[in-house]
C-alpha cells in the first residue's frame, strides 16, 4: 500500500517501537484459521456471528473459533458454544485482566493455532460464505502480505437513524485479518489498553512497514460507531496517555484522537457520536496525564 501522511508522521515522531505483550503462544500452525472473538454477554449478538461461521464453506476441521469472555465469562456464554457442535470452539473465561481488551485479545492469540488470525465483534455479520476462503486465500497468495482489510458495510439492525463508517477498510473496522506470524513478532497488544488496543496494534505494524492490503471483494456487516456515553473514550484516552509512547508521540496521538471534535458544529448522527468520541477521549487522556482517571469500562 501506498504510505499515507500519518503512516509518514508517525515514522518521524516515533522512533523506538513499543512492543506489545502477548507472551505464550501456540509455537506451530496446526490450523489455517483461528477466528478470535472478544465479548461479554450479548449472546443474542454473538448467536448471530457464530451462525454466520457455521455456514462458511471451509473445511471445518481447518479452522478454529476462540471465544473470550470478559468478567470471567456468564452462564449464557458458557453455554452458547454448545449450540454450534459442528464448529471447532474453545471458550475461554480470563480470570484477570478483565475490562482491558487488550489484555483479552493476547489471551486469545495465546491459544491460536491458525496460520491466519481473524479478529471479529460480537456483532459482526457475515453474508459471504465463501468468507474465510477469500480471506486465506489473499495470504496464500502473496507470502510477504501479513494483513489482509476486508470492507466493512453499515448495518443498520440496532440503529433508526442510518449514516455508515468513517472509512471502510480502516484497521479498526472490527474484522482485520493478520499472518499470525506478524501478531507473534509484535508482541500482541498492549495489555493495558481498555479499548481501541487495535489502533495502539495499527501503530506498531505500520511503523514496521509491515505489507497489508484492502479487499473490497470481502465484505462484512457492523453497526456504525455509536457512543452514547462518555466511558468508553475516556478509558481510550487514558490508555494512549499511560501508554509506551515518548511525550512527543503522545502528542501526536492525542490531537489525532480529537480531531472530530469540530464536527459537532454539524450535528448529524454521525458527527454527534464522533465529535462525543472524541470529547471523551480528550478527557480520559488528560485525567491520564494529571494521573487521575479510572479504568472501570465495560463494553455493554
Amino acid at each position: 500500500m501506498a504510505e499515507g501522511l500519518r503512516e509518514r508522521l508517525l515514522r518521524a515522531l516515533i522512533r523506538d517501537v513499543p512492543s506489545g505483550d502477548l507472551d505464550a503462544y501456540l509455537p506451530e500452525n496446526r490450523l489455517k484459521v483461528s477466528c478470535i472473538i472478544v465479548f461479554w454477554k450479548r449472546v443474542h449478538l454473538l448467536e448471530t456471528v457464530l451462525r454466520c461461521l457455521n455456514e462458511q464453506e471451509f473445511d471445518k476441521e481447518e479452522f478454529e473459533v476462540i471465544l473470550v469472555e470478559d468478567r470471567g465469562g456468564s452462564p449464557e456464554g458458557r453455554k452458547v458454544y454448545r449450540m454450534f457442535p459442528s464448529l471447532n470452539i474453545k471458550y475461554l473465561s480470563p480470570s484477570k485482566g478483565w475490562g482491558r481488551m487488550g489484555y483479552m485479545r493476547n489471551f486469545g492469540l495465546s491459544h491460536a493455532s491458525g496460520e491466519v488470525v481473524v479478529f471479529l465483534d460480537d456483532d459482526t455479520v457475515i453474508l459471504q460464505r465463501d468468507f474465510l476462503k477469500r480471506v486465506y486465500d489473499a495470504f496464500q497468495d502473496d507470502r510477504e502480505l501479513m494483513a489482509v482489510l476486508p470492507r466493512g458495510e453499515a448495518s443498520y439492525c440496532l440503529l433508526q437513524s442510518r449514516y455508515s463508517y468513517h472509512d471502510p477498510h480502516f484497521f479498526t473496522n472490527r474484522c482485520v485479518a493478520y499472518r499470525r506470524t506478524c501478531l507473534i513478532a509484535l508482541k500482541g497488544f498492549d495489555s493495558s489498553f481498555i479499548g481501541q488496543e487495535d489502533v495502539e496494534f495499527t501503530i506498531r505494524f505500520l511503523l514496521r512497514r509491515f505489507k497489508y492490503r484492502k479487499a473490497p471483494y470481502i465484505r462484512y456487516l457492523h453497526p456504525p460507531l455509536i457512543v452514547n456515553s462518555l466511558a468508553k473514550p475516556k478509558a481510550v484516552g487514558l490508555s494512549f496517555s499511560r501508554s509506551k509512547y515518548s511525550p512527543i508521540a503522545k502528542i501526536f496521538l492525542f490531537l489525532n484522537g480529537i480531531r472530530w471534535l469540530p464536527r459537532a458544529f454539524y450535528p448529524n448522527k454521525k458527527n454527534i457520536y464522533m465529535s462525543r468520541f472524541a470529547l471523551g477521549f480528550a478527557i480520559g487522556f488528560i485525567q491520564g496525564v494529571f494521573g487521575s482517571g479510572d479504568v472501570n469500562y465495560r463494553d455493554s
